[in-house]
């Protein structure tokens, strides 16, 4: 925030005090970051990231199987942990990157005829996939299910919804022509929540980075990542 803490509307500071509330999976490392400073006069960003560990394991993973990124992950630090031995678990670091996000809160005291209301959240998430997987035409409407259905899960009121989600190729050539191609699919939405309570906003949001990230279990009615197809 770039205001003074005397400055910030007591809507806003309400508004801050349900984020801290908020219980996202273990898996998932939440931290605050710069907020925009030109989109509304108040503003609180934070960035989300989720790893695998390094040794290769995930704490829902003896209940339910990966999916899509984490079940890409694992087979990779499973073939390295092969042909590395046991020095693979020797190594100190922080796993590899599923799924990365944003979450921004906006706050206009004097209201806002775009957002409807005086506050707008604003989300970002990135995951990558295989290509076979990625090419699947229904991800971008099932990115945007996981959404919708996981503010429903979280019983978190919202109106004018809106986002775009994009696929993105990634190939390789010259001395890195054997890596394989990839596809990352993106995700971007915003939403008026309907009061300053927007405890379940964040918490349904972090579960949806999971589910981009591959992690079980999925709530009832959340579609999976396209599953690869058989010729």
């Amino acid at each position: 925030m770039v205001n003074a803490l005397a400055q910030v509307p007591a809507n806003f500071l309400y508004a801050l005090g349900t984020l801290r509330k908020a219980r996202c999976r273990s898996e998932l490392r939440l931290d605050e970051i710069p907020a925009p400073a030109r989109l509304a006069p108040f503003a609180v960003a934070l960035g989300a990231e989720v790893t695998v560990p390094s040794g290769g394991t995930t704490g829902d993973r003896g209940r339910s199987p990966v999916h899509g990124p984490a079940a890409m992950a694992l087979a990779r630090s499973a073939a390295a942990g092969t042909s590395a031995g046991s020095s693979a678990g020797d190594a100190d670091d922080d796993g590899e990157e599923l799924a990365t996000g944003r979450f921004i809160l906006l706050h206009d005291p004097d209201g806002s005829a775009v957002w409807d209301g005086e506050f707008r959240i604003v989300t970002y998430i990135r995951a990558q996939l295989d290509a076979e997987m990625g090419n699947d035409e229904m991800l971008g409407s099932v990115a945007w299910t996981w959404l919708v259905e996981a503010l429903e899960t979280h019983n978190a009121p919202y109106r004018a919804a809106g986002g775009t989600a994009t696929r993105v190729l990634s190939e390789s050539f010259g001395t890195l022509a054997d890596r394989p191609a990839s596809i990352d699919i993106e995700l971007r939405a915003s939403w008026t929540p309907a009061s300053a309570d927007v405890q379940a906003h964040l918490e349904a949001w972090s579960d949806m980075v999971c589910t981009f990230a591959g992690l079980p279990p999925l709530p009832d009615g959340v579609s999976a990542l396209p599953r690869r197809r058989r010729n």
